[in-house]
């Protein structure tokens, strides 16, 4: 529909659109606060006291997202201690891992937590804004989120999230600048995360892979079946594959879930010069169902990995970095369309 053929048929946007300010009233996540996205059947959450990241995110009523045990929760005193970040690794659709360390804790000149600091960091300086752009209806968010330390790095990540009515997308751009007087190790690692209704038993996994390979041992006998779900299964072991992808000439690729039963799925869209590295964490445990789709700059090996190797990214004083992520849902004839997206990569 065209501008005028909208307002046309709602008293006010909110109808169908709209960015609405919230905050959590009871137990862990008391006290959070955030902005609740309609975009006509699309919809999701953001969290301002944690990274401007994305909790729940749901279409046609449809969940996308996994959501760990201990559920929505604000900023703890247990976030940063090392392994203690798994209470409160929460999951949603995505969480932001760096800056200093992602992955696994780490010990070396000081401590560097599991997947980092910046996950559960609280934006500043947000704001949000609505305009019309044409015959698109345009809702953004914005804010910045800062890891420093006396003596030490002072980094800032700015992020901007869009999202158009109509429309079924999601723009994530982030912009990380060197604010001191020295080079920095940059790792991050976006953590986006699929679980039930959409990942269910026979969902795909696509992906426009050239070689996968196992972490581990516990993920070896499974190579052949990274790209389909199985039923729970209570107390297995999660497995964690290193794709390498293929690209465009312009570095573009993406990974997606499709289930083919509901008619919906999701896909990630990234950039591989700024994203070199994409991991695959599938987890069939009862409880713990989810698929990890994880563009990042480092490996799943960690900081140790890099340091030993001697190629851990590093950012020039007062430089920056761009990063963007587009999130789309996928239904009907989409599904088979990113398949052949895949498909055409690789080749």
């Amino acid at each position: 529909m065209k501008r005028e053929d909208i307002l046309r048929r709602v008293g006010h946007m909110s109808q169908v659109a709209e960015v609405r300010k919230i905050s959590f009233g009871e137990g862990r996540a008391a006290g959070m606060k955030g902005w609740q996205v309609k975009n006509g059947p699309l919809e999701f959450t953001v969290m301002e006291d944690k990274c401007l990241d994305l909790a729940q995110v749901s279409y046609k009523g449809v969940q996308m997202n996994f959501l760990s045990k201990p559920g929505l929760q604000g900023r703890n005193h247990y976030d940063t201690n090392g392994g203690e970040a798994q209470r409160s690794i929460m999951g949603g659709m995505m969480f932001t891992c760096g800056l200093e360390n992602i992955c696994a804790p780490y010990e070396s000149d000081k401590a560097y937590p599991m997947h980092g600091r910046i996950r559960t960091t609280p934006a500043e300086h947000t704001g949000t804004n609505t305009q019309w752009k044409g015959d698109v209806y345009e809702m953004s968010l914005h804010g910045e989120m800062r890891e420093a330390e006396l003596f030490g790095e002072n980094l800032l990540l700015k992020r901007e999230i869009t999202t158009t009515y109509p429309g079924k997308q999601i723009f994530v751009e982030d912009t990380i600048e060197n604010q001191g007087f020295r080079e920095e190790p940059v790792m991050l690692l976006y953590h986006f995360n699929v679980g039930y209704p959409l990942l269910d038993e026979g969902a795909r996994i696509i992906l426009p892979t050239k070689k996968v390979m196992p972490r581990d041992e516990a993920a070896a006998p499974y190579v052949k079946q990274y790209d389909r779900m199985e039923a729970p299964k209570d107390n297995e072991p999660e497995y964690v594959f290193l794709h390498e992808l293929a690209a465009d000439e312009e570095g573009n690729t993406f990974a997606a879930v499709i289930n083919e039963k509901l008619g919906l799925g999701i896909r990630l869209e990234f950039n591989q010069r700024e994203l070199p590295y994409f991991m695959e964490w599938k987890s069939l445990a009862s409880g713990d169902y989810v698929v990890g789709l994880e563009p990042a700059n480092s490996s799943v090996y960690g900081r140790a990995y890099h340091e030993e190797k001697g190629d851990l990214h590093k950012i020039q004083p007062f430089a920056t970095e761009k990063k963007q992520l587009t999130i789309t849902i996928l239904e009907g004839e989409e599904l088979q369309e990113t398949v052949k997206m895949a498909e055409k990569l690789v080749k």
